[in-house]
């Protein structure tokens, strides 16, 4: 369906349900709940664009009716569908959560503007049809976040955002350098446009250049090793709603740019790049899972998981084939709702100490002085993450273990079966220290009362117990996704297939995976 304003209403929205709460910045009340609304619509119309995209097709909005390549065009695949309505539930959660946070931050004045700014950037990365669109939106999401970390109650936020303009700006130097190769060899910035060039299997001089800047780029975003190093002491001094969208779907755009690059532009480079996203992939859970096991905080060991986390995701892009592709998809959807519910009970947590940390040293027993529900919750959180039946995180290993085993790459899945165990080595640990332990009173400051509310992060679990009991839908959805993905000509038909008629139009994409 072409001009579809469900598009535009996911990603809009958010950003005029900003730009009131700056008229009301005297009212935090009113602020919070103008987020939660607007955050509320665009996860509806999220929804709407997903199932409309099941039925039809890939939807698109051309802005200002532009005939594409020229001008800039929205289009909701099944692949960026999906990815949105993870996106947009996430952030509602994170905007729920918000709303009976006790964090001084969330009083600010910009804090729900910035989160609905930061909202917008992703949402809009994703649906977006043109690469520097997709910079434009990151550039938001970027400076919405690093305001929200800079603003947060840790006195260490200011300094870790410092460090993330810095790391950042090479993030934004390697897209931009892919950018102006791209558009200086092929003259266009359409992702359509491009695929289309790309398959005629010509490469001039800059266009492998301009692959190897792209991925550099996602990598960065998604904090893969080597390009990780900002992501400890950024995610864990943002306030906790932040946090818990940093560290579940923010990092989703580099795995999102990742499948785009090897299914839709550099399809003739994927095997190379796909090799690199191997070795990546298990160093990252390696890396991941050990500093997790190793780190002094709550909080710094989710941020370390989600290392490993996404190198589990790499390795189902890696094997290539399309059934580990349905495993990294599902595996990306699963996990978004696990990361996010255990950061959010880890705040919590941190929100009953005096001095609001998530240290092991000051949250030790912590848990035993809270309503046993809370201890409930992380528990299946941990089991979730660790992939223990019959949570969502089992449904994400079994996929990617049996796509492996299908792809015979024996040593791999032998090495991500390994690093599962140190997962649920360090989360039944962190467990037990919170919610078994005595709390030691000479270490301990706890409040008399209050503390974060559960609702949200328990929500978001009740997704994940769903998700695994039921697997069927998200399953079959990410099938649907993968078939959508093995024929790119869907995706360039559907931004203007009569733009593709005649002379300019290839004679015709392959099937990437070969059947």
């Amino acid at each position: 369906m072409e001009n579809n304003v469900l598009i535009l209403g996911a990603i809009f929205i958010p950003l005029a349900g900003a730009i009131t709460t700056l008229i009301f910045s005297r009212n935090n009340r009113a602020q919070r709940y103008i987020a939660l609304g607007a955050s509320i619509v665009a996860w509806l119309c999220s929804i709407g664009v997903l199932l409309m995209t099941l039925d039809e097709g890939p939807q698109t909005y051309r802005m200002g009716d532009w005939t594409p390549p020229f001008g800039i065009v929205m289009v909701a695949d099944l692949l960026s569908a999906l990815f949105v309505v993870m996106s947009s539930t996430v952030l509602l959660g994170g905007i729920l959560y918000a709303v009976h946070c006790r964090d001084k931050c969330v009083t600010h004045p910009a804090f729900m503007a910035l989160f609905l700014s930061m909202e917008t950037g992703l949402l809009g990365a994703f649906y977006t049809g043109d690469i520097f669109t997709l910079f434009v939106f990151m550039e938001l999401l970027v400076l919405s976040s690093v305001s929200l970390v800079a603003i947060s109650d840790n006195r260490l936020g200011l300094e870790a955002a410092i460090k993330y303009i810095f790391i950042s700006s090479m993030g934004t130097l390697f897209l931009l350098l892919g950018i102006a190769a791209i558009y200086a060899t092929f003259g266009t910035l359409n992702f359509a446009d491009l695929s289309r060039q790309l398959s005629t299997g010509e490469r001039p001089l800059l266009a492998r250049p301009a692959a190897v800047m792209l991925m550099g780029a996602f990598l960065l975003k998604s904090a893969v090793f080597p390009f990780h190093w900002w992501q400890p002491d950024f995610h864990t001094t943002a306030p906790t709603p932040v946090h818990a969208v940093l560290s579940s779907v923010v990092v989703k755009i580099g795995v999102y740019g990742m499948i785009r690059m090897t299914t839709l532009l550099f399809i003739e480079e994927a095997d190379l790049i796909r090799d690199w996203l191997l070795v990546l992939g298990v160093v990252s859970i390696f890396f991941g899972s050990l500093g997790a096991l190793q780190t002094y905080d709550g909080k710094r060991m989710l941020a370390y998981s989600t290392f490993g986390q996404i190198g589990f995701i790499l390795l189902g892009i890696a094997w290539g084939t399309p059934l580990a592709l349905v495993a990294a998809i599902v595996y990306a959807f699963n996990h978004a709702f696990i990361k996010s519910a255990m950061l959010m009970l880890m705040g919590v947590v941190s929100s009953r100490t005096k001095t609001k940390t998530a240290r092991f040293s000051e949250i030790a027993g912590v848990g035993t002085k809270m309503p046993w529900m809370i201890g409930a919750l992380y528990l299946l959180g941990g089991m979730a993450l660790a992939g223990v039946p019959p949570m969502n995180g089992f449904i994400s290993k079994l996929a990617l273990v049996r796509s492996g085993i299908h792809a015979e790459q024996w040593v791999s899945v032998g090495l991500a079966v390994g690093a599962g165990l140190i997962t649920l080595i360090y989360t039944s640990r962190t467990w037990q220290h919170v919610f078994q332990r005595k709390p030691d009173e000479t270490t301990v400051k706890l409040k008399d009362t209050g503390g974060d509310s559960m609702l949200a992060p328990g929500l978001l679990i009740g997704a994940c117990i769903v998700l695994g009991l039921y697997a069927t839908p998200l399953y079959d959805v990410a099938e649907q996704t993968v078939d959508q993905l093995r024929n790119p000509q869907n995706y360039i038909e559907a931004v203007d297939p009569a733009l593709w008629n005649g002379d300019r139009y290839a004679s015709g994409q392959p099937d990437i995976f070969g059947g």
